[in-house]
C-alpha cells in the first residue's frame, strides 16, 4: 500500500528546474508534463474521510499513487511521516479505521460505517514499521480488504498477495463502504497512469 487535501502545495526538488523543458514535471502530480494526470481529475465528494499517512520517502516519487487519489477525492488528507513528523494524536478518534491487508477479510461494510479510513502510503517494509511504531495507529479497528484480482500491469511490482498500491486500496475500501462510483473513478485514473507510463517506456 503505498494528499491531505493540500497535495497541490508540494514542490519537486529544485534540481528539476534545470532539466530541459520537455522533461520538466507538472508541479501538481509530479509526472512528466507529457504524462500529466491533472486534466483527468474531477474531484468527487465521499462520505468517508480519507487520510493518507505517507512515508516521507514517497513525497517526491512520481510513481506514488496516493497523491493522485487525494487529488481525486474532496476532503482527502495527506499526512507525511518521517524526519520527526507523524500523525496527530486525534487520528485515533472514534470512527477511525485502518485499512490493512492482513486480518479477517471484510466482505461487507462495517456497521456503523467508518467515519475515517487511514491508509499507509509507503513500501511494505516501511508500512509495517509505521504500524508497529506509531501510537495513533495502535488499537484502531482494521478493515482488511478482499483482493479478488490484482492486475499484472502496475507501476511497481507487488511484494505479495493483497499488497496493492494506495489508490487501489482506497478504491477497494470505498467500493465496500460507499459503492461503485468513487471506486471506479480511482481505478480509471490508475489505469490511465499505467497506460501513459508504459507508453512513455516504449518511446
Amino acid at each position: 500500500m503505498t494528499t491531505g487535501g493540500s497535495g497541490g502545495g508540494e514542490k519537486p526538488p529544485s534540481s528539476r528546474a534545470n532539466l530541459p523543458r520537455t522533461l520538466t514535471r507538472c508541479p501538481e502530480c509530479l509526472l512528466l508534463r507529457a504524462l500529466c494526470m491533472c486534466g483527468e481529475i474531477t474531484p468527487m465528494p465521499t462520505r468517508t474521510r480519507i487520510v493518507i499517512l505517507r512515508h516521507i520517502g514517497e513525497q517526491f516519487r512520481s510513481s506514488n499513487t496516493g497523491r493522485i487519489a487525494a487529488k481525486a477525492l474532496l476532503g482527502a488528507e495527506i499526512v507525511d511521516h518521517g524526519n520527526g513528523r507523524g500523525p496527530p494524536p486525534e487520528l485515533a478518534s472514534a470512527g477511525t479505521w485502518l485499512a490493512w491487508p492482513e486480518g479477517p477479510l471484510a466482505h461487507v461494510a462495517p456497521v456503523p460505517s467508518p467515519k475515517r479510513l487511514v491508509f499507509l502510503d509507503a513500501t511494505w517494509h516501511q508500512a509495517r514499521r509505521m504500524r508497529r511504531s506509531l501510537p495513533s495507529l495502535r488499537g484502531l479497528p482494521v478493515l482488511a480488504l478482499p483482493i479478488a484480482h490484482v492486475p499484472a500491469a502496475r507501476l511497481r511490482a507487488s511484494p505479495g498477495r493483497g499488497r496493492v498500491s494506495t489508490i487501489e486500496a482506497i478504491a477497494l475500501a470505498l467500493r465496500l463502504v460507499e459503492g461503485e462510483a468513487p471506486a471506479a473513478e480511482l481505478e480509471r485514473l490508475f489505469a490511465i497512469m499505467i497506460d501513459r507510463a508504459r507508453g512513455a517506456g516504449r518511446r
